[in-house]
């Protein structure tokens, strides 16, 4: 037996130090960074291992596959799914799991997570979507552009076969879905994770608790912890990621990205301790953790409990648009990941979308402030990079169009793995592209297709 466990801890050793000699080269990061680099893999198993199972739907298979997407080192963690929890680890180092709750999504056991336990929240099953209306107000797609479905069908064929892995391809056009198209083992109901596109939905919240209080006085400091030069920073410095805050956007092992999204109990807490780098107002910066203030500011708002925060979101966002198919995730303190962490159909996708392109009026009530479209999507007037809205990001106002192929009035919800939700007012189109891919993606050339000939 002695000479079994030797043996076996003499490979460990073997491929933990061949790990450590190959890591700059395959993996990105140097054998001083192993400790972390252990951590954010094992955190970012669990997560989206989590996620992705009791979510998406999606097999353990499947789940590997597009964590290795991201390093091949993630081939090598052992994934235990089971009670609804998954618990993930890397060559029997740094253990993590992540939890399931109905209707809440998955979140990281990181310190104390019993006040989400409490917590109420509508599953999509519970909530009864109307079969017979038409979308947007139901399910029913009685306007299907057959030719437009065919070209949507082909586009995704085309691109499966590119191995840019497109899971869900769908058109509105006048407010009608008029194509959807979708991948093997996804459907019209599949939650797809948006990545950074849930900070397009964060600033929409935002505006919908101005549109609920137009008399909102918006107080400076926005958190008391601001006591320094701070407090000079406004909710549009924050919507425009034009803060000047300190924080390191990079995902490699230590960043405070990675720290936000894989280790923290509180990913907000990150971004609040950041120092300014830049006066506010004058740089552009993209950065998830002014995001993540944005979703402790509207907590704090709210009432800084989960429930008030879940109940907004629920009554306030999902119920109006009959959104019936989307779980927007919190970390383990109870507030919104509004960074990274929102699953929802395609159809729920361009829900908000088509929010956007009606000047936020849906159904005749008005959801966000008059005027706060418009303004989301304008430039911002930092001198570095004003083609960036509240959160979305604009064909124009920059040197050069983003997508030199699409209206340059166009404007976008964007995300990791390139799941994009475009809004072109002056097609009255919107376009949603969900997938999983890591390199690169011809959304200009692709979406130009769909679009109606002038």
């Amino acid at each position: 037996m002695k000479k079994i466990i030797l043996t076996t801890l003499a490979s460990l050793v073997g491929l933990l130090l061949v790990l450590a000699l190959l890591a700059p080269m395959l993996l990105g990061f140097s054998v001083t960074q192993l400790n972390s680099a252990v951590r954010v893999a094992t955190g970012m198993g669990a997560k989206l291992a989590c996620s992705g199972h009791y979510v998406s739907g999606f097999d353990a298979a499947r789940n590997l596959d597009d964590l290795a997407s991201y390093s091949p080192a993630n081939r090598l963690l052992d994934l235990e799914y089971g009670n609804q929890r998954v618990t993930a680890s890397l060559l029997g180092m740094g253990e993590r799991s992540a939890t399931f709750r109905p209707g809440l999504g998955c979140t990281l056991d990181i310190g104390d997570t019993t006040a989400l336990d409490k917590v109420t929240a509508a599953r999509a099953e519970d909530m009864a979507e109307e079969q017979a209306k038409d979308w947007p107000a139901g399910s029913a797609a009685p306007d299907i552009d057959a030719q437009l479905q065919r070209t949507l069908d082909e586009m995704l064929t085309k691109d499966n076969q590119a191995g840019l892995n497109t899971r869900a391809l769908l058109v509105v056009r006048d407010g009608k879905l008029v194509a959807e198209s979708y991948s093997d083992g996804v459907t019209a109901n599949t939650q797809l994770l948006g990545w950074s596109m849930g900070k397009s939905l964060t600033a929409m919240m935002v505006g919908r608790l101005q549109a609920l209080q137009p008399q909102l006085e918006v107080a400076t400091p926005l958190f008391p912890q601001w006591s320094d030069e701070r407090n000079l920073l406004t909710l549009e410095h924050l919507l425009q990621m034009s803060s000047g805050l300190d924080f390191d956007e990079t995902y490699a092992p230590g960043s405070d990205a990675t720290r936000m999204l894989f280790n923290a109990h509180s990913a907000s807490d990150i971004a609040l301790q950041s120092p300014l780098a830049h006066t506010p107002g004058e740089h552009f910066s993209y950065s998830s953790g002014t995001t993540n203030l944005l979703a402790r500011w509207l907590y704090e708002q709210l009432g800084a409990t989960p429930q008030a925060n879940v109940d907004f979101f629920q009554q306030q966002i999902l119920a109006p648009l009959g959104m019936h198919h989307t779980t927007f995730e919190m970390d383990a303190s109870g507030v919104f990941v509004g960074s990274s962490y929102i699953y929802a159909s395609a159809r729920d996708w361009a829900r908000l979308g088509l929010l956007m392109l009606n000047d936020g009026q849906w159904n005749g009530e008005r959801l966000l402030p008059e005027g706060w479209v418009s303004a989301a999507s304008s430039p911002n007037q930092s001198e570095n990079d004003p083609a960036y809205g509240y959160q979305f990001w604009l064909n124009h106002g920059g040197e050069t169009a983003r997508f030199p192929e699409l209206p340059e009035d166009s404007y976008f919800m964007l995300g990791n793995r390139k799941q994009v939700v475009m809004i072109s007012p002056s097609t009255n189109t919107v376009v949603v592209r969900l997938g999983w891919s890591a390199g690169d993606y011809p959304t200009g050339e692709n979406f130009a297709q769909l679009l109606p000939k002038s």
